[in-house]
């Protein structure tokens, strides 16, 4: 930037800084609520708020008797049951569904893809309130609410879209000269799929079954509409234990869950990494 006027160069400056400062501000404004909840999840006091033992770090105001209280507590040991068993049986059924319609619509030669698209990614775009009602009575007919069977088939169609983004995302720069190579070889189409096509589009299957867990495993509305005593789920034990009695175990669960939620989110981040590598041929 030698070339250009001295005022140019300190406004670049400014501007640069400033948008910096803008993003930390925007960053903290979103993440400070969520880290408030962290130092209240240790208040030695069934309070929401901050005490003045607290405010001045004396040791005794600092306890983990809500953290334990959750391993003392049925109904808590019951809902992190129902909540694992379900995101991952959940994920397991998106990610299979999402991704053979990925691979499927990115052949040129499938009809009306648009539409299958569209109807695929529906579940991101309609209200989930809405999308809750209609499973409720549809699931019915069957016998399907108040099971675990209907409530895994409703959060994998909910799930579903995320995966079908996140491979359709992977396949964006596939060479399928690879998928002609191997069937010119004599290769069947299922060798192809697992030897060619999934190890290279892998990162995007795994970040897309980690949305859907994600998704599965923070839906509440669709639990409240489904879900029986037997099939509570962490969000609807939070939301029960707000309305009914509040408790400051809530507050442990949500320090707990945002741990998880940060695992994830490395998790994430590690894998698109890596598709970016082996889309670059570094892998």
């Amino acid at each position: 930037m030698a070339n250009y006027p001295k005022y140019y160069t300190i406004w670049h400056k400014l501007g640069v800084n400033g948008l910096k400062l803008t993003a930390w501000l925007v960053l903290m404004f979103l993440m400070l609520p969520i880290l408030v909840v962290i130092p209240l999840s240790f208040n030695a006091e069934p309070y929401f708020t901050f005490t003045k033992e607290m405010l001045s770090l004396h040791p005794d105001a600092y306890s983990m008797r809500w953290y334990a209280e959750i391993l003392h507590d049925e109904k808590w040991l019951m809902a992190i049951k129902n909540s694992f068993y379900i995101g991952i049986s959940a994920a397991l059924i998106a990610t299979v569904l999402g991704t053979c319609a990925s691979v499927g619509l990115t052949n040129p030669k499938m009809p009306y893809q648009r539409l299958i698209m569209a109807v695929l990614l529906s579940p991101m775009i309609v209200p989930v309130i809405i999308t809750a009602a209609g499973m409720f009575f549809f699931y019915s007919k069957f016998g399907l609410a108040g099971s675990h069977l209907g409530i895994i088939i409703a959060h994998a169609a909910l799930g579903t879209p995320f995966v079908v983004v996140t491979v359709n995302a992977a396949l964006a720069g596939f060479d399928y000269s690879l998928v002609n190579a191997s069937m010119g070889m004599g290769a069947k189409p299922l060798y192809t799929f697992v030897k060619v096509i999934m190890p290279l589009i892998r990162p995007g299957v795994i970040s897309g079954a980690l949305f859907a867990f994600v998704t599965s495993f923070d839906e509440v509305v669709v639990v409240l509409f489904m879900a029986g005593p037997q099939q509570t789920t962490i969000p609807r034990q939070m939301f029960s234990g707000l309305r009914e009695q509040i408790n400051p175990t809530i507050l442990a669960v949500a320090t707990l869950l945002v741990v998880v939620s940060a695992l994830l989110l490395f998790t994430m981040e590690y894998l698109r990494a890596r598709g970016q590598r082996i889309r670059g041929g570094q892998v």
